[in-house]
């Protein structure tokens, strides 16, 4: 067990354990809509500060398109939004993208899918904090030489904040998401209202450029491709929309309903904030100055003349607004660290990545993702020295090739489907409409940025994907090897009932050999014989002990951990019989557990203290030549429990399992 003094200190600095058996922790760690809209939303509704802007810096002396843009704005916000909540429908435990490419086209895809995503979160958490700084530092100078130690800082803070568990940290960061709703709602509100007279003007100034652009020498194609050129430049906008899909599984039950509730908020907010921020461009005129920013330019336009009470309170609610854009940045950061660790799981449970990322930590948090994605965020923005110009461009491709794929995904499920479900026009038309626009603003943001350096997205995208094929394959060749194992001792040819008298538990008054294992499988049966042999069948007692190990997969809600009990007592019971087949008594315990070494060793007390005479076993794989990968891939469980139970006082052996 833990040291308490070390005990002390996690509980210090991450929190108390949480007991994932007990009544109602579902509920208490999950979120209801409203928080997920912060932790998930927020990525959303950032981009507030930099996809409008822009969009409306590539109309170039037309900026009367802007009018067209802000209803295109809002009405893609919807439509993505509507086939999102179609992928929650079809698969309400989660996973998103990939699990969605994985399931309808093929497991590659879904690869593919995730891998974007994974990268798209690091990069994510890296630009948004350092946008985020980069907001404040222009209201604060003295932060300006120190930003990349103040990025530093906010990330660890952040990977702090979210060791502790999800929902504290968003908690903790509830107050700032809420500021910089208020304050954009007055932005909004206020400046259409104070222009309301213009409302017609612009109007007219609109259908005049677009007449003037059409009718001249840039024609109606000239037309159409500014008109999508400064669509497509926005596209950061509908960032962050694909997260309650992939954090699905962090959503208060019922998952579908909270899923869609989610959605809604975050569509709402994003169309009115984006699309109002686009008209507000046009209905105060606001241009370009040096040093500042369009929506700087916008928030002391429409609240300097503001006051109350003879008080001149508008500049004030302009620094505040403009603030607030900034620190909801450094929260936007967060959603890389709720679905990052998501999509982290999903490739590790399908074995693309090492099975560690499923694990759960006492305060049950993806702790191992947690800190991936915190020290890849880190690391790329010491990469960058925090320069977000340079962050900017490596960004926004890999989610559209996530939301190209997912929404492909769908449409073929919807066609496969046609003759089983007599809606599927209407739900393939939504996905439909959501993979053309989709894929419009891939296309460009591909062909603005790959030459600029977009390209190195794509190559980290590749590696990283070439390392999960590597993963893959080692795991394949492994489990190809342990089937074969089980094809020789599965079947053993053994009588079909126990010798009389030997049905039964363990003697306690007998010498037992206590065997620590997984799942009934060869490597059990294996161990079995290894200790007959060296021992020269000294034991005739077998007690066999396991720990259900509760990972991200099977904390989903009571039922999957009623399951998982139940497959664990069938697993040992299996082995219990084969035991009374070979003429020995046996029996078996179990417990349930995020830590497998925790648990074991709490279990092994427990036998302990029940047998006067036992000795412990654990199986582990031995490779005739150790190499990176398994050394990797492959914990060191076994040795560490031994470790333990050998400065207790107990004799434990391992049993080697060789293969080459």
């Amino acid at each position: 067990m833990m040291p308490p003094m070390y005990r002390t200190l996690e509980e210090f600095f991450l929190g108390k354990a949480k007991d994932p058996l007990q009544k109602g922790v579902f509920h208490r760690v999950s979120l209801i809509a409203f928080l997920a809209w912060i932790g998930l939303g927020a990525d959303g509704l950032s981009s507030a500060a930099y996809g409008p802007p822009e969009a409306y810096k590539a109309l170039v002396g037309h900026h009367g398109i802007a009018l067209y843009l802000a209803l295109a704005t809002a009405a893609t916000v919807f439509i993505i939004s509507a086939s999102y909540n179609q992928i929650i429908e079809l698969f309400p435990s989660g996973g998103g993208g990939y699990v969605v490419a994985s399931k309808l086209l093929i497991p590659a895809a879904g690869l593919v899918s995730g891998g974007a995503l994974l990268v798209d979160y690091i990069l994510d958490i890296s630009i948004s904090i350092a946008a985020g700084v980069d907001a404040v530092a222009s209201f604060v100078p003295w932060m300006v030489p120190h930003k990349l130690s103040i990025e530093v800082l906010l990330t660890i803070l952040l990977i702090w904040l979210n060791l502790r568990g999800i929902k504290e940290s968003i908690k903790a960061l509830l107050p700032i998401f809420m500021v910089f709703v208020g304050t954009h709602i007055l932005l909004v509100v206020g400046g259409v209202w104070g222009r309301a007279s213009q409302l017609g003007p612009v109007v007219q100034s609109t259908l005049a450029d677009t007449h003037q652009i059409v009718s001249g020498t840039p024609g109606l194609g000239g037309f159409i491709v500014l008109f999508f050129t400064a669509y497509s430049l926005g596209g950061g906008t509908y960032t962050g929309l694909e997260a309650v899909s992939n954090g699905l599984a962090t959503l208060r039950e019922p998952r579908v309903k909270t899923g869609q509730r989610t959605m809604l908020y975050m569509a709402v907010s994003l169309a009115f904030t984006a699309g109002g921020i686009l008209l507000l461009y046009l209905l105060w005129d606001v241009r370009f100055l040096p040093n500042k920013t369009l929506n700087t330019s916008l928030a002391e336009a429409v609240f300097n003349a503001w006051s109350l009470g003879g008080l001149p309170v508008g500049p004030w609610i302009a620094v505040i607004t403009i603030l607030s854009e900034g620190f909801l940045l450094f929260i936007a950061a967060q959603t890389g660290f709720i679905d990052g660790p998501n999509v982290l799981a999903n490739l590790a449970v399908d074995s693309w990545m090492p099975h560690r990322f499923a694990n759960l930590s006492h305060q049950l948090v993806r702790i191992n993702g947690v800190l991936v994605m915190g020290i890849s965020s880190l690391v790329l923005l010491l990469l960058c020295r925090g320069d977000v110009d340079v962050l900017i461009v490596l960004f926004s491709i890999n989610v559209f090739i996530t939301f190209n794929l997912s929404q492909l995904s769908m449409c073929l499920h919807w066609w496969r489907s046609r003759k089983e479900d007599g809606k599927w026009k209407g739900k393939f038309f939504v996905n439909g409409l959501g993979l053309s626009l989709t894929s419009i603003v891939l296309v460009a943001t591909l062909l603005t940025k790959f030459m600029q350096g977009g390209f190195v997205t794509l190559l980290i995208t590749g590696a990283l994907i070439w390392v999960c094929f590597r993963v893959k394959g080692h795991y394949a060749k492994i489990q190809a090897a342990l089937d074969r194992l089980d094809a020789s001792l599965k079947n053993l040819p053994l009588p079909a009932h126990p010798a009389k008298g030997r049905l039964g538990g363990c003697d306690e008054s007998q010498p037992i050999a206590v065997i620590m294992m997984d799942r009934f499988s060869g490597l059990g049966i294996h161990a079995i014989f290894s200790i007959q042999k060296l021992f020269r069948k000294q034991f005739k007692d077998f007690l066999f002990v396991s720990v259900a190990r509760i990972d991200s997969s099977k904390f989903k809600g009571l039922d999957e951990l009623q399951n998982l009990r139940k497959n664990t007592e069938d697993n040992m019971m299996e082995y219990v019989e084969l035991a009374h087949r070979m003429g020995y008594r046996a029996d078996y315990q179990i417990t349930e557990g995020v830590d497998v070494i925790e648990g074991m060793e709490k279990l092994c007390d427990s036998v302990a203290q029940q047998y006067p005479d036992v000795t412990f076993f654990s199986g582990k794989l031995v490779f005739a030549q150790e190499t990176f990968w398994t050394r990797f891939l492959h914990n060191h469980t076994a040795l560490e429990i031994q470790r333990r139970l050998l400065f207790k006082g107990y004799n434990m052996m391992i049993v080697p399992v060789r293969l080459s």
